[in-house]
């Protein structure tokens, strides 16, 4: 038995910040901003939305996806490293929120790894049949620790949420190989600060991620036995577009088989591989047997990748 993905649902706030507001902000520009990252707008959270409630809304579209109610969970994974709160966590706020009759819940905290560690540690419950229905949320609400007057951090940052309901699958879907890793000697290129604010030496942080996620992804598809060329869409975390161009170069796909939603909402974290899975799976761009690729890295310093087969 293989579990892999039964639903996938997002949501982004109406709020939108485009790199002409940041123009008026900090000292930057939008063709700066757009040749550097990729980034055209993203998303920002009201004062009265929070992580919890960006959370929820995209646990609904997920469950509904997965033609499935909040009874049919078995456990609830949230991937934050900007809860409401340090304690409740928010997949107990998700699991009261949503009715899911007290069903194990917990936070993980991965940075913007955060989703494939969630995704991963379900498909250990799954496959061992601790659990059949497992839901993972990758959720941020980055807005509330970014430096609004630093203009190397906050032209990247955006709040949002997307999730997925993971359970059993056919033998020939699912999750075929994953890959999980941490360097905790990086842990100061990418941190909160006392202050509350995010601080980034973009520079390493860069170096490191244009080596991981390639080398991560061709790692996953070495793993079932078959070759860079089987691969049929690739979902990056959305950070910056050189990074994401770096991964997809190495493994020798075309443009239009890597999702590039980063334009849209720049970089949210643990929620921005859900997002674009969520976006393009509605959009047609994966088809059911496609083999795809999931990778992200993030702070910690942290990474994780998968190689599945969509569908049922």
């Amino acid at each position: 038995m293989n579990a892999g993905f039964l639903g996938v649902g997002h949501y982004a706030p109406e709020k939108v910040l485009t790199n002409k507001d940041l123009e008026e902000m900090v000292e930057t520009s939008d063709e700066w901003i757009r040749t550097r990252t990729g980034i055209e707008e993203r998303r920002i959270a009201s004062d009265e939305m929070d992580t919890s409630d960006l959370a929820f809304r995209a646990a609904e579209e997920a469950l509904k996806d997965a033609d499935m109610k909040a009874e049919d969970l078995d456990m609830i994974l949230v991937a934050t490293v900007t809860p409401d709160t340090p304690f409740p966590s928010v997949a107990t706020m998700l699991q009261h929120r949503l009715g899911a009759n007290k069903v194990a819940a917990m936070d993980l905290s991965a940075a913007c790894a955060g989703f494939m560690y969630g995704v991963i540690t379900a498909k250990q419950f799954i496959e061992t049949n601790a659990y059949k229905n497992v839901l993972v949320v990758g959720v941020e609400k980055l807005s509330k620790i970014t430096d609004w007057t630093d203009r190397n951090t906050c032209v990247l940052f955006g709040d949002g949420a997307g999730a997925a309901v993971i359970g059993p699958v056919d033998d020939d879907k699912g999750i075929l190989s994953f890959e999980l890793g941490a360097d905790g000697a990086g842990g100061p290129h990418l941190y909160q600060t006392p202050e509350d604010t995010l601080f980034m030496n973009g520079r390493e942080v860069f170096k490191f991620a244009v080596r991981q996620m390639p080398e991560s992804s061709v790692n996953v598809v070495k793993k079932i036995g078959l070759s860079e060329q089987d691969v049929d869409y690739l979902v990056p975390h959305q950070a910056n577009i050189r990074i994401m161009e770096a991964a997809r170069q190495r493994l020798g796909i075309p443009e239009e088989k890597m999702s590039t939603q980063v334009k849209r909402y720049g970089n949210t974290s643990s929620a921005s591989i859900p997002i674009a899975l969520s976006e393009d799976v509605k959009a047609g761009k994966i088809k059911d047997n496609d083999l795809v690729v999931l990778v992200g890295f993030g702070g910690g310093l942290t990474w994780g990748a998968v190689a599945l087969r969509w569908g049922k």
